[in-house]
């Protein structure tokens, strides 16, 4: 065995590119991508030929924009901000009009050549899923689909509204690329811990054969947030907690804790075996939804001394506005490993603290031989996959406390990523950017995926949104944990919540 860890940094090798962001005007540009393309050049991670262009509704020229970038980079870390402007251009375009395309192609082919990138390009839609099918069209009809090099498409979740929508989608998209070029993304799938979660697995046999319904009581998903729903208002009341988070990042996390072992590790096997589990869900009709689920939306209240908005009196949001802030359902796998296994997925905003974990609980002991001296209940063993804000895996378990008496408590043994790296951890949109650019599906969801994952949720919404949330969802008040209903919906199994 080798004494010291080998490195395992970032792979830089990427081909010479050009980079589209339809969006670039917005919150996710400003917030996530420009930051993570910016953290990439710093890494050594890009090529010396590539270019990015901004194209957005917004009108910027190339220096105006470069002061937006400028902006959403913040401090000169690294020292390198002007040498990274110098490859950012702008376009300003009208989505609906194919002349604005036409404008954005003469200046990609201008780009192409003087950075000599043979062609290649990227196309991230960091727009809202009503403009994506809109988009795609103008560059398919425009040729901006084909070129010298490869031509790749990211899209952004929720990829479609519904099933019906994402079916259109996906329709539309094939009409102009191949499968092999479409990029869905799913960020939380780049975050360090969830890709260990495999390799956990499957790289240490000592869990992998407890890995079912004989050990494991259930599994806890939690992703909660301590935010409302700030500048994202207008597109989160069309959308509510389960598209924005139950549809993509808790059903994928879900995926990856239950699937089979893959004869390989690629990403075209990983992806058959996340469609088995999608498969294999347990379908929900829409009268057995209130005995599954619980819906919350948080009111106004006060945190740590400041008054903080209800849903309904933030800025763009219908005062009547019922839809849900706040989720929990409990699924189950109908398959040989996890039968009769629930998993319990719970999401919120203005919550009590931000966290994203994964907890895997097993059974209680079939029979303590210790009897009432050790003065205390031996808890079940838990398994937790932390994956924000500090990513991190621990698995808690009994031990004797030192002393002449036989007295037990509950310890862990962790492992936490802080300090693995100098310049830290990767952000997941960095990993993804570049898996894009490298052309690596192991983190992007598949059409099958996508359109399982939806038929799955659809009751869910079309209960929501046929009148069911009106009388379903319930107020919680901010720096909780969600409406008190959701305690009652664990508890009734016998169970109690792992975050609190």
């Amino acid at each position: 065995m080798a004494e010291d860890i080998l490195p395992c940094d970032i792979d830089r090798a990427v081909e010479p590119f050009g980079l589209v962001i339809f969006g670039a005007s917005g919150d996710l540009a400003r917030r996530k991508l420009i930051p993570s393309l910016y953290n990439l050049y710093l890494r050594d991670a890009l090529p010396e030929r590539f270019f990015i262009v901004g194209a957005a509704r917004t009108v910027y020229n190339d220096t105006s924009y470069r002061d937006v970038v400028r902006d959403s980079i913040g401090s000169d870390r690294g020292g390198k901000v002007d040498e990274f402007l110098k490859h950012i251009f702008y376009q300003d375009i009208v989505y609906d009009q194919y002349d604005s395309y036409t404008s954005l192609k003469r200046k990609l082919s201008a780009l192409s050549r003087r950075y000599r990138t043979g062609g290649n390009l990227l196309f991230y839609f960091a727009v809202p899923p009503s403009l994506s099918g809109l988009i795609i069209e103008a560059v398919g009809k425009k040729g901006l689909n084909r070129g010298r090099g490869w031509v790749r498409l990211v899209m952004e979740k929720p990829f479609g509204s519904n099933l019906e929508d994402a079916r259109r989608l996906n329709r539309t998209v094939h009409a102009y690329f191949k499968e092999e070029s479409i990029f869905r993304i799913d960020h939380y799938l780049g975050k360090e811990t969830v890709q260990d979660i495999l390799l956990f697995r499957f790289a240490n046999s000592i869990f992998e054969p407890l890995w079912n319904r004989n050990y494991i009581d259930h599994v806890q998903i939690t992703a909660a947030e301590t935010i409302g729903v700030g500048s994202r208002a207008g597109y989160y009341d069309s959308t509510g907690i389960l598209r924005d988070m139950f549809q993509n990042h808790l059903i994928q996390l879900l995926s990856i804790i239950a699937l089979e072992p893959p004869a390989v590790f690629e990403p075209k096997r990983i992806r058959e075996e996340k469609v088995k589990v999608f498969r294999s869900l347990r379908r929900v009709s829409k009268d057995e939804i209130p005995e599954v689920s619980v819906f919350g939306q948080y009111k106004s209240g006060r945190v740590n001394g400041e008054v903080l908005p209800g849903y309904r009196d933030e800025k763009g949001i219908d005062p009547n506005s019922v839809t849900p802030t706040f989720a929990a359902i409990r699924v189950f796998i109908d398959n040989w490993r996890w039968q009769g296994v629930p998993f319990y997925l719970r999401s919120g905003k203005r919550l009590k603290r931000r966290v994203t974990e994964v907890s895997v609980h097993f059974h209680d002991l079939p029979h303590s031989i210790f009897g009432p001296e050790i003065g205390s209940v031996i808890e079940p063993n838990v398994l937790v996959f932390r994956i924000q804000p500090e990513e991190s895996i621990e698995l808690r378990f009994q031990s004797k406390l030192p002393g002449t008496r036989l007295c037990v408590r509950e310890v862990k043994m962790a492992f936490s990523y802080r300090g693995e790296q100098e310049m830290g951890l990767p952000d997941a949109y960095e990993r993804v950017l570049l898996d894009c650019m490298r052309g690596d599906h192991m983190l992007f969801v598949g059409q099958e995926g996508v359109e399982l994952a939806w038929e799955f949720f659809m009751p869910f919404i079309e209960f929501l949104d046929g009148g069911g949330a009106g009388k379903s969802v319930r107020f919680y008040s901010p720096g909780t944990w969600g409406p008190r209903a959701a305690d009652g919906f664990i508890r009734r199994d016998g169970r109690a919540w792992w975050v609190k």
